[in-house]
């Protein structure tokens, strides 16, 4: 019996408070480990994660998506709901301009668990859409989140399970003496691109996205823009705030923006509805995803070491189906 099944509770040491670390330390936490979380940065989120869309949408991710990414998300909106605030669970709206009309007959050639709207059902589910567009697609069974109040709850949920984090922790080793001179049982490296060295065949994806205030529209739920090169996603969030996003780049470069990324981004918020002409750009954000060869994300163990890593687009849809397997590892087998 491993430890942690008898008489003592496992002491673990998670690295990166990003979406895989947090959704780590707390499964682990809520199995009964004793949960240290150390961040390198100074928040939690400091990487990646916080440029995220927090889209949960298993059905939408399957037009390019491999089939164990639908398979293995389709838990990430219960579960979601289960552990922080104001998750919305109103579904996803595929769109596409006139003009890329055939993009949506080739996303439905892909996916499923959808229903085909014209133009007066769009209206139905989006009063500000209506006249717009006259095709499309919805996906009711998905949902959405804002990632940075997500991350700060999973956070507040880890420490009221008793566990601990820190910030601006070393890369290596462990910050002070959680355990009081003891070593920890396991460690859980969610490190993103940081363990690109360590990890064989990671790379970073990078992703540029533009988070807008706009008073003149109103939606419910997150809208896909379809295009042959590049699709856009436009998600909604409290106040009048909408993030759109995400270009993908084979890049680790962490520099600015790009007015090519910018104009593309923005325009499809156009596109969608010209009110975000006027749009206030509240912020603008790049970030690099950690991603494998076959962009799944993937749980390896290396001795006592478990390294989550490799979420690319999908650290929020399949962040929890890790963690799970992080705790039957750690505790030997599943949660009873």
């Amino acid at each position: 019996m491993m430890k942690g099944e008898g008489d003592a509770r496992p002491r673990v040491l998670v690295r990166g408070a990003g979406v895989a670390g947090l959704t780590s330390a707390v499964t682990l936490a809520e199995r009964g480990a004793d949960v240290v979380l150390q961040e390198i940065g100074n928040r939690e989120g400091a990487g990646a994660s916080w440029m995220a869309g927090g889209m949960l949408a298993p059905w939408c991710e399957a037009e390019s998506a491999p089939p164990e990414v639908t398979r293995d998300s389709l838990e990430s909106v219960d579960w979601w709901a289960g552990h922080v605030p104001d998750v919305a669970r109103n579904g996803t709206l595929v769109l596409a301009p006139p003009r890329d009309g055939a993009e949506i007959a080739r996303f439905a050639r892909r996916t499923s668990h959808f229903q085909t709207v014209d133009g007066a059902g769009i209206g139905a589910l989006e009063p500000d859409l209506e006249g717009r567009f006259d095709k499309g697609l919805f996906f009711p069974e998905e949902g959405h989140l804002d990632p940075r109040k997500a991350l700060g709850a999973l956070r507040d949920r880890l420490v009221a399970l008793g566990g601990t984090m820190s910030v601006h922790a070393p890369a290596d080793g462990v910050q002070g003496d959680p355990w009081h001179g003891a070593r920890p049982d396991w460690v859980v490296d969610c490190t993103g691109i940081a363990a690109e060295n360590q990890l064989t065949g990671l790379r970073g994806v990078r992703g540029e996205m533009v988070l807008l205030r706009c008073h003149e529209v109103t939606l419910s739920r997150p809208v896909r823009m379809l295009h042959p090169r590049i699709p856009v996603y436009i998600v909604p969030r409290e106040d009048h705030l909408f993030m759109v996003g995400a270009t993908m780049v084979e890049s680790e470069s962490l520099a600015s923006m790009t007015l090519r990324s910018m104009v593309e981004l923005l325009t499809a918020a156009y596109v969608l509805h010209p009110a975000f002409g006027e749009a206030e750009i509240v912020e603008t954000g790049v970030g690099v995803r950690p991603a494998y060869p076959d962009n799944v994300p993937a749980v390896t163990v290396h001795g006592r070491t478990v390294y989550v890593n490799g979420m690319y687009r999908h650290g929020f849809l399949l962040s929890p189906s890790r963690a799970r397997r992080v705790g039957e590892i750690v505790f030997g087998g599943p949660a009873a």
